[in-house]
């Protein structure tokens, strides 16, 4: 899996990249939420679940299923004065997915573990990417300040941090592009 740093770096990067006004407090919260809330999955260890179980690391939580009901809980519960099933709504609730969803997607890309569980409940095979750039993450806050946890850290700022940066910084300056664009034309036609 990759860092929590990095599940929580996707939500902000990508909310900042596509949201075009100041979003509120709880959409940041419920992103960030969402996209780490799948690996709270580790507790099952505790509790004797076994890592490749339906419940164990990576199953049931890291899928595509589990993404569309957590994002349709978070839509309808903390987003419902847009209107349920509105055109804001629905965007709302397709950030909400992506975000959820990236969660298992990204630790496909990963090089360790038992794969992930992407298609459960209806199938319950475990996959990985054909390519897999990232280090596996450590399991634990203190093995994150390992030799090991720094190679994952490196490997997340190369191939995530750095290319959804350069998204964000992309989409803010065609942004800025486009504004300038439509205030000169507004400002011609007065």
């Amino acid at each position: 899996m990759p860092t929590p740093f990095t599940h929580a770096f996707i939500p902000i990067a990508l909310g900042k990249t596509v949201a075009d006004k100041k979003m509120p407090l709880r959409f940041w919260v419920l992103s960030v939420l969402c996209s780490v809330l799948p690996d709270a999955d580790v507790i099952g260890f505790r509790f004797g679940i076994a890592y490749g179980d339906f419940w164990g690391h990576r199953g049931f939580s890291h899928s595509l299923f589990f993404a569309f009901i957590l994002s349709s809980a978070v839509a309808v519960l903390a987003f419902r004065k847009m209107g349920l099933f509105s055109k804001k709504w629905w965007l709302i609730w397709v950030f909400f997915f992506g975000i959820s969803a990236s969660h298992g997607v990204l630790d496909a890309f990963t090089d360790g573990g038992l794969g992930i569980a992407l298609l459960s409940p209806f199938d319950t095979t475990r996959y990985f990417s054909p390519w897999r750039p990232l280090r596996v993450s450590p399991i634990g806050i203190r093995a994150l300040f390992t030799s090991w946890g720094k190679a994952v850290l490196v490997s997340e700022i190369i191939w995530i941090w750095l290319p959804l940066t350069a998204a964000l910084i992309i989409a803010k300056v065609c942004r800025k592009m486009r504004t300038r664009a439509n205030g000169g034309l507004r400002g011609g036609e007065e």
